[in-house]
């Protein structure tokens, strides 16, 4: 069952009122957009985007069995559009806008797209079918000098150096086209007491490359600044970020936009009790902003 990270504080901070519109910039599997359309009835709306066509059948179906199908609006695009995607679809005004930067567990345990290492799947890591790059493609034609840099900049890994090296002479006998080869690369690289760690030994690499696939700070970047156009004044921006680098990013990027008040001055993390229910929520850093003209 997917649960939705810090959904609690999500609500808290937004503060949906009656007939109130919000945007949903990642749905996933809709726990955020359906609590915020509880509490906005009965006219209030959500515009929500995701470049998984699939979360958008499944969150379909939820939404209309919970009888506020009318109230959401699903688009399949990158929230790097959210601006034209929100003219396009004349959606206004808009009071808040959420960002989830996770996975969801249906993209991580069921997708197949080899998001998990803890599964022998493809090395697709798209979250878009469409999207041309995939983790193969990465992993078997990008140099071992870009190698090095995805795994150092966006996974922090301290063996990038030694996991670039391994797999530039994997691939010169067999292509990696699986997740499960990646990660034997992987453990064969780095020392046995890497091995032992709180996470997996995969787990870095394994983001770095997911990032690099969805060019996800980049879309980040793009989103924020339209994000700030789009919210009405007095309205409200909320990030999730799961990643140090994205975190950073939010923070600078509410420090420094003129029409933005930063409301957490330090990151909201999850409570003991929300990580022992789901343990994913243990890296997730919420962060919120009011614009304020």
């Amino acid at each position: 069952m997917h649960i939705p990270v810090l959904k609690n504080e999500v609500i808290k901070y937004l503060d949906p009122k009656p007939n109130q519109n919000f945007i949903d910039a990642t749905l996933g599997d809709g726990g955020h957009a359906l609590a915020i359309l509880e509490k906005t009835g009965p006219k209030g709306k959500v515009l929500a985007l995701d470049l998984d066509v699939d979360a958008i059948k499944r969150v379909k179906t939820k939404a209309k069995e919970a009888g506020v199908g009318a109230r959401l609006t699903m688009i399949e695009d990158n929230f790097a559009n959210i601006a034209g995607t929100t003219q396009k679809e004349k959606f206004k005004p808009v009071h808040g806008i959420l960002f989830d930067l996770g996975l969801s567990s249906n993209q991580l345990e069921k997708s197949g797209r080899g998001f998990t290492f803890q599964k022998s799947e493809p090395l697709d890591m798209r979250y878009s079918k469409e999207s041309p790059t995939t983790a193969e493609k990465i992993v078997n034609f990008w140099s071992k000098r870009d190698l090095e840099f995805i795994l150092k900049d966006y996974g922090e890994e301290e063996f990038s150096k030694e996991i670039a090296k391994a797999i530039i002479e994997a691939r010169a006998t067999k292509n990696i086209t699986h997740t499960n080869h990646l990660v034997d690369i992987v453990k064969e690289a780095t020392p046995k007491w890497y091995h032992t760690k709180k996470i997996h030994t995969a787990t870095k690499t394994f983001q770095a490359l997911r990032m690099a696939v969805n060019q996800e700070l980049d879309n980040l970047k793009l989103a924020l600044r339209q994000a700030v156009d789009i919210v009405e004044n007095e309205g409200t921006i909320a990030v999730i970020s799961f990643h140090s680098l994205e975190d950073r990013m939010v923070k600078n990027f509410f420090q420094d936009n003129p029409q933005l008040t930063t409301i957490t001055k330090k990151p909201i993390i999850a409570g003991e009790g929300e990580v022992k229910k789901n343990p994913r929520s243990r890296s997730a850093k919420l962060r919120v902003a009011r614009k304020s003209i």
